[in-house]
């Protein structure tokens, strides 16, 4: 959901029941990022034997060749190029990563942790074959793992385990963790900063979207006046009184079968439902009106447009719209999520 937005990060001692955290937050909606599997997936292309051993030595390499932080940049970069919002991101065993992910708005750092002899027997239990067979044999790769001993571009799970600012200790049963682990949910929750107006009225816009009943293409809009009131909401479908069962959200085929002449776009919707005259006022929009929504954005009075998504910005529509809005003089500028998450 767009509502929350947050990156948990998951750092932790071997077997220490990550997993169990991670799949809290997917359960919740998150995103599931692992920089173990983006260093899986340079491994297979690399064609090397995915063993713990082999795994560790190619992380070290990758850390050494380009920096520390590598792992952490492509899981970024990831979260920036998909627009993720609420995302967990598993596998962060060196500092050099917590430093680049703490570049992203609203990141939080858990550690989980539990006892070396509990953790050894979730390992024998879990049965894996890269993983150690004897105590003694798991206290050594434990010890490399926390990074005892290691480079700075080696493991080093302990010193991020320092960095963290929520620990939790996953040492009982699992509706006991699990109600530590609600109780970190709403403690992360609490730290985050207010929103700005913006982040505020753009997550009216989100919500409206999800009324959308188009398949491929979802649009909310949210209208507000100069006292930063909500005053319309839209959102993209058939005209009202006409049935979703007559129409259909077809993109191909013939004109008259296709969606492209029944539909009412996220835009007119929110002014035709204002509550107000939206004259002088702004729209936040998901999704960079088309032409035809530009020509009643004008007509209404809007002075202003903020949108979240200009991937239609090639087509002739947008081109045109952004003409009109020129020569309009409606100021346009882009919600970045750059500089929001």
């Amino acid at each position: 959901m767009f509502i929350i937005s947050m990156i948990i990060g998951l750092t932790g001692t071997i077997a220490s029941g990550k997993g169990v955290v991670a799949d809290f937050f997917k359960n919740k909606g998150f995103v599931y990022l692992s920089l173990s599997d983006e260093l899986r997936q340079i491994a297979k292309e690399r064609k090397i034997e995915l063993t713990r051993e082999n795994l560790q030595k190619l992380g070290n390499t990758l850390r050494e060749e380009i920096g520390a932080f590598v792992l952490a940049k492509m899981v970024s970069d990831k979260i920036h190029s998909q627009k993720y919002r609420n995302v967990v991101v598993d596998g962060i065993r060196n500092p050099a990563e917590v430093v680049e992910l703490k570049k992203l708005k609203d990141f939080f750092l858990v550690a989980v942790d539990a006892p070396e002899k509990t953790r050894f027997e979730r390992m024998v239990g879990r049965n894996r074959e890269s993983d150690p067979k004897t105590f003694e044999e798991f206290l050594r790769v434990n010890k490399k793992d926390l990074g005892v001993g290691e480079k700075v571009t080696g493991q080093g799970v302990g010193k991020c385990m320092k960095l963290a600012k929520y620990m939790l200790i996953n040492d009982s049963s699992y509706e006991e963790v699990e109600n530590k682990i609600n109780k970190l949910y709403a403690d992360i929750i609490m730290a985050i900063p207010p929103m700005t107006w913006d982040e505020y009225f753009m997550n009216f816009a989100y919500t409206a979207s999800k009324k959308s009943k188009d398949p491929s293409t979802k649009v909310g809009a949210c209208i507000v006046d100069n006292r930063n009131r909500v005053v319309g909401l839209g959102y993209n479908g058939f005209p009202r009184y006409c049935s979703d069962s007559s129409f259909s959200f077809n993109r191909e085929g013939n004109n008259l079968d296709t969606k492209y002449p029944y539909i009412v776009h996220a835009e007119p919707n929110a002014i035709l439902n204002s509550s107000l005259d939206v004259f002088g006022c702004k729209m936040y929009v998901t999704l960079f009106p088309c032409n035809e929504c530009a020509k009643i954005i004008i007509q209404a009075g809007i002075k202003e447009v903020i949108y979240a998504c200009d991937k239609y910005a090639d087509t002739d529509s947008v081109k045109a719209s952004k003409k009109l809005f020129k020569e309009a003089k409606i100021k346009t500028r882009m919600f970045c999520l750059s500089d929001e998450i």
